[in-house]
């Protein structure tokens, strides 16, 4: 039976993604009203610049007040689009203790905080939903979480931010430099005044933190999680990739280690197979590669970013939070029962590109592989090329740890035929 007192909805934050939530609020009613079972209104918008010209939102909804509004007794559901830490953190703590359900697409403040505003959450009996904080319109949090509940996840890895990709996808396919492609990307929009965030992985390690929580059932903060930007990516190393039959790509990768026993979660560029299906991932979009015990190797890909896509994450959000409501349940909140130890990048295992500059005469390649055997390094491959007393000499390992990887890097500096290490970079997906 359908019910005819709307269910209140709070929105926190009307930029580029709220303004879409809200839209698709108006124009979608009648849908979400029958898909939800009762109407959804939007009681309030809170806002920075209450004076700025909102198409279709009534002036009378617009506060500067946010906390007043999640104040309120008679909101239902709140959702925090503003970003940030505070006054985030504070405002969804304020609308548990005062009756709200939370929707957020805050991946900073989850992968700093999630598990306190989880533990708050549960303590008010309220569901906190945040589908849209990774990988923007595809479903992936709620797969994760409640479609392979049942199954063990062994391995996430995937293409997390849609600004990186777009840069490192210009640079494969053009023969672009970095600050080349990124002005590209600057403007058509795809990149911020400021890429830090994205460019330097900041963006990818939170996202990783929280696919990393989720996957293995253990709370890893954004602390835990290993970043390495891609600002010294170069075209010689796309050069190289495409030797291997390799691309690169900005990886977030979240691994359970072989014996279960811990889990790491790292961002960093990587050189992967053209074979493998995230090599084919190209513009700004996103993708997310799953391996479990069960259900084997499965692929989500779809828009990563935009106000439209992550808006759409925002609804799907807002309409199981507000089936909860009415039903008067809700829905899986923290899972850590698992409490994995986060084990340190250094123990980590996975294979290597080096490129070194070395002179060019007899002998060398005896020192420098005597160097990798000495530290426990196995090589798979050696390519040298040179002239007039120069040489690149370029290494691809087995599989080795990082900590011996560095133990062999800094060994291999101390050599005098080694001029200098040109690039380092691991290879994933194989």
């Amino acid at each position: 039976m359908m019910r005819t007192r709307p269910l209140k909805v709070a929105l926190l934050g009307c930029g580029v993604v709220g303004s879409e939530v809200a839209r698709i609020m108006t124009t979608h009613a009648d849908d979400l009203t029958a898909r939800i079972g009762a109407p959804v209104e939007l009681a309030g918008v809170a806002v920075r610049r209450p004076d700025k010209v909102r198409e279709g939102i009534a002036p009378e909804l617009v506060t500067t007040d946010a906390t007043a509004l999640v104040k309120r007794g008679d909101i239902d559901v709140v959702i925090e689009v503003i970003g940030g830490i505070e006054p985030a953190r504070g405002l969804i703590t304020t609308a548990f203790e005062h009756g709200a359900s939370v929707v957020s697409a805050n991946k900073a403040l989850l992968a700093q905080d999630g598990a306190a505003l989880h533990a708050v959450a549960e303590q008010h009996d309220k569901d906190l939903y945040y589908e849209a904080a990774v990988a923007g319109a595809i479903p992936l949090i709620r797969p994760l979480r409640e479609s392979l509940a049942g199954d063990k996840i062994n391995r996430v890895m995937g293409i997390v931010n849609g600004t990186t990709n777009f840069i490192l996808d210009a640079m494969d396919s053009t023969g672009a430099g970095y600050q080349e492609a990124l002005d590209e990307a600057t403007a058509l929009g795809y990149a911020e005044a400021d890429p830090t965030a994205d460019v330097e992985g900041f963006d990818a390690a939170a996202k990783a933190a929280i696919l990393a929580g989720i996957a293995f059932h253990t709370r890893v903060r954004l602390d835990d999680v290993y970043r390495e930007g891609m600002t010294e990516v170069t075209a010689a190393d796309f050069a190289s990739a495409k030797e291997m039959g390799c691309t690169i790509k900005l990886l977030a990768i979240c691994e359970r280690a072989e014996d279960g026993g811990s889990v790491t979660a790292r961002v960093h560029p990587a050189m992967i197979p053209l074979s493998h299906p995230l090599a084919s991932v190209r513009g700004a979009y996103n993708a997310v590669f799953v391996e479990s015990d069960a259900a084997g190797q499965l692929m989500f890909y779809g828009p990563g970013a935009g106000g439209s896509p992550t808006a759409s994450a925002v609804l799907g959000d807002l309409v199981a939070v507000c089936r909860n409501r009415l039903s008067g349940a809700t829905g899986p909140g923290e899972s850590a029962y698992a409490a994995l130890p986060v084990s340190p990048m250094g123990e980590v295992v996975t294979r290597y590109h080096i490129s070194l500059d070395v002179a060019d005469k007899p002998g060398v390649l005896a020192q420098v592989a005597t160097v990798f055997a000495e530290h426990g390094v196995s090589i798979d491959t050696v390519r040298q090329s040179g002239k007039d007393g120069e040489a690149s000499l370029v290494v691809v390992t087995h599989r080795a740890s990082d900590a011996a990887l560095t133990g062999t890097v800094e060994a291999l500096r101390k050599l005098d035929t080694v001029r200098g290490v040109a690039s380092i970079m691991r290879v994933e997906g194989e």
